[in-house]
């Protein structure tokens, strides 16, 4: 069973969970966003690492949450200079994936870097991350390369990223 058909069959039952609402990273989120990772990715950053990110002026994040003033679903990462920036990482909750929460967090993100000047968006992705890969395409990424042996999988194998950019402006 899909988070996504979850969510549909609560509905019906009338059992509805919150809106998302999307807000700024704060400081004592490094906690949450690190938890959230580690859900999504097999090696996940710890909160250490989210407070660096965070406090680093170049990094923009938006955090998902439960309702206004709910828990964290979801986050985007980015860094850059304008007017170029890279999308470090984007999660959700495994029980909320299939609800259009990434695809929320990309166009909030990509509306906000126009308003400050950036012009383009870069990342890269593990090659068999498909589901990454369609919502993606669907926000208008394309590849322009790709590194071999970039990240290891399961099995310690080698996979590769794949390179994506689009412009926003």
């Amino acid at each position: 069973m899909t988070a996504g058909y979850l969510g549909r069959l609560l509905a019906r039952l009338g059992l509805r969970r919150r809106p998302v609402a999307l807000r700024p990273a704060r400081t004592g989120d490094a906690g949450a966003l690190a938890a959230l990772h580690a859900g999504a990715f097999r090696l996940g950053w710890d909160g250490a690492e989210f407070d660096r990110l965070l406090a680093n002026r170049l990094t923009r994040c938006l955090v998902a949450t439960d309702g206004p003033g709910g828990a964290a679903l979801g986050f985007i990462l980015l860094s850059g200079v304008s007017p170029e920036t890279e999308i470090l990482s984007i999660a959700v909750s495994i029980a909320r994936r299939g609800e259009g929460i990434a695809r929320r967090l990309l166009e909030a993100a990509f509306g906000t870097l126009a308003a400050e000047g950036f012009r383009t968006v870069f990342l890269e992705v593990e090659a068999g991350n498909m589901p990454a890969l369609r919502l993606y395409a669907r926000a208008g990424f394309h590849e322009i390369g790709r590194r071999p042996g970039y990240y290891r999988g399961p099995a310690g194998e080698p996979v590769a990223a794949i390179a994506m950019r689009r412009d926003i402006a």
